[in-house]
């Protein structure tokens, strides 16, 4: 989505201790490497098939230069000079904003399957943004480098590092830090960009890393653990079974609704038979649904629910071993069930009725 306008900031009075982040980039700054690599996984992540994907040719990936009243809040509230006399004047009390609009990144895209180019606009975000700084950070670090040399890997660029929430073991992961306790997988020597990285852990190295600050703060290659060898069958695509064939004994699946579908949407109210519901969007739940009621006969419309929504999804992976213990992901509250939603339309999937 294309924000418009900042967020104001609000006066709260629980005692809840916040750590905010300078903004890091200006809105007239170039592109960081970071960005650009956020900016061509999102749009490689949108194709439809594996094909199309592997067939997308990067022309050109350049900031999208943003609105003038941008550039003036910025050079007023964010970064010195620091000269609010550039905002327009306003009646009573200027609101100061909290934060600018997120950075978008305009990339040119040839795709050799299809034939065709075309211009893709995408927003930076703040959290997608951390995540290619923290594998930067970690890629970079010399001691990991030769960590990774010991288990065969010269090219960093094979390297995956995923930002895992450090959780809070001792007081030595005070809430006042952002810390994130990486997890390491490596790719094959693969031409394909949508290899499976995941089917070969690194394990037996031990990272620390410093989010507010992008520094490493611990590491330690503790026990030197072979990697997977590699497995042809590692992605899961059609003619990776065994002996190169796919399964031809399931029958095909045809749903239809040959007189349309049984639901009826008038902006976000749906109603369903005898069900009528309110449905909202939320980056940490996704789904919300509001207003849930059911025409009851004589009773007319019942109130059943005023909100529902999934709060959270904690995942334990349930194995004392390191660095496995410490896999314990709040889906909702750490990466945002919203945030990581995909549309059905964007895949090859039938959406019934909508």
């Amino acid at each position: 989505s294309l924000s418009s306008a900042p967020f104001a900031i609000l006066i709260c009075t629980w005692r809840i201790p916040i750590m905010t982040r300078a903004q890091r980039f200006h809105p007239l700054d170039p592109l960081s490497a970071a960005e650009i690599a956020v900016a061509v996984a999102t749009v490689r992540a949108a194709g439809k098939s594996p094909e199309e994907r592997d067939s997308m040719r990067f022309v050109e990936a350049v900031l999208l230069e943003p609105e003038k009243n941008v550039v003036a809040l910025a050079d007023a509230y964010f970064f010195p000079p620091f000269q609010p006399s550039l905002l327009p004047r306003t009646k009573g009390s200027a609101v100061i904003p909290s934060r600018l609009p997120p950075r978008r990144a305009k990339l040119v895209v040839y795709n050799r399957h299809s034939n065709e180019t075309t211009i893709w606009i995408v927003e930076l975000s703040e959290d997608a943004m951390e995540y290619a700084e923290c594998e930067a950070t970690v890629k970079n670090y010399p001691p990991f480098v030769e960590a990774m040399k010991k288990r065969g890997v010269d090219d960093m660029e094979l390297v995956m590092v995923d930002a895992w929430c450090a959780g809070y073991y001792s007081d030595a992961d005070a809430p006042s830090r952002r810390l994130a306790r990486p997890l390491i997988f490596c790719r094959t020597e693969s031409d394909s960009p949508m290899e499976n990285g995941y089917a070969r852990p690194v394990e037996g190295i031990h990272v620390v890393v410093d989010m507010q600050n992008n520094i490493v703060i611990e590491f330690e290659d503790r026990k030197f653990v072979p990697l997977p060898p590699p497995d042809h069958l590692r992605n899961y695509t059609p003619g990776e079974t065994r002996g190169g064939v796919d399964r031809s004994d399931v029958k095909p699946l045809i749903i239809n609704q040959p007189e349309g579908p049984s639901f009826r949407i008038n902006g976000y109210f749906v109603e369903w038979q005898k069900w009528n519901f309110r449905i909202g969007f939320t980056p940490k739940e996704g789904l919300v649904i509001y207003s849930v009621a059911y025409v009851d006969g004589s009773r007319g419309r019942r109130p059943i629910a005023h909100r529902l929504s999934f709060v959270e999804m904690v995942v334990p992976y349930g194995d004392p071993s390191e660095p496995h213990y410490r896999k314990n992901a709040f889906d909702a509250g750490e990466d945002g069930l919203g945030k990581n939603a995909h549309s059905l339309k964007k895949v090859i999937c039938s959406v019934l009725g909508v």
